[in-house]
């Protein structure tokens, strides 16, 4: 599935008000911990008007009754900008995915889509699955002879895998102020000496910023909510707002945040 070639203002939502100098913070926000500046609570606000009110799509966020489909809570972001026309508004964006999809109108798109038909990713999952099928249907027939064969094809699907997950973090390119270009795979090995975890990237202030220095947008201040229920932990509380995770976000924001003011780490 294609999509289309999108303007930046597609995804662009300006302030209704002329917002004074004064009223914007110095420096960026400090994503590890946070409180909301005033100007983000706007930008919030009006994002969560729109999900209340929206009609594009349908998730069971678990805030209405007997809605159909699983309760799948979900992280959202948003970040002020200025445009490089000189306007103040905000990015939206929501972690992984949403509605069964990467793509929804003003919400910016994923660094990387990997939903889209005959992509490498789905070519080799349609690959392991297919390897899958043959080791489990040798397992239905025991013999010496398809013990030698299971363990090869264990083997095979070990190393596509792996082959497969190195592939998918090249794609996950970075882009920071300065306009300098990483992929996930070279930031978590720099930073950590190790692979990036699974959905590394997928977050949503690394996909704003992203999006705001691809096109030429200056972060202002940033904040990320919850929005639902969460059935699998108590941490995530509706309409609270939560810094970036670290084990996700970390690395990728040092390297995207470099050169960037910030406020001071609270103590």
């Amino acid at each position: 599935m294609s999509h289309p070639v999108v303007h930046p203002s597609t995804f662009f939502t300006p302030f209704d008000d002329t917002l004074a100098a004064e009223t914007l913070p110095e420096k960026f926000t400090y994503p590890f911990s946070y409180t909301p500046h005033p100007v983000s609570l706007l930008a919030a606000e009006k994002l969560q008007v729109h999900l209340k009110n929206q009609t594009d799509w349908q998730h069971n966020f678990g805030l209405t009754e007997g809605q159909k489909g699983t309760v799948i809570g979900k992280m959202f972001g948003v970040l002020v900008v200025r445009t490089a026309q000189n306007e103040l508004g905000y990015l939206a964006a929501f972690s992984g995915k949403l509605a069964g999809g990467y793509h929804h109108e003003g919400f910016v798109p994923p660094v990387f889509d990997s939903l889209t038909e005959g992509s490498f990713l789905n070519i080799g999952m349609q690959e392991l699955t297919r390897i899958n099928k043959q080791i489990k249907k040798l397992e239905e027939e025991t013999s010496a002879e398809n013990k030698a064969e299971i363990t090869r094809l264990q083997e095979s699907r070990r190393a596509n895998s792996v082959a497969l997950q190195g592939q998918l973090f090249d794609q996950f390119q970075f882009q920071n102020q300065a306009g300098e270009i990483k992929s996930i795979r070279d930031i978590f090995q720099k930073a950590t000496h190790n692979n990036p975890p699974a959905g590394a990237g997928e977050c949503a202030a690394p996909k704003l910023l992203h999006y705001a220095f691809r096109h030429g947008m200056t972060p202002i201040a940033m904040a990320e909510f919850w929005w639902g229920l969460s059935p699998k932990s108590d941490t995530w509380k509706h309409g609270h707002y939560y810094p970036a995770c670290r084990e996700k976000c970390a690395p990728i924001l040092a390297h995207m945040l470099q050169g960037i003011v910030m406020e001071e780490k609270p103590q």
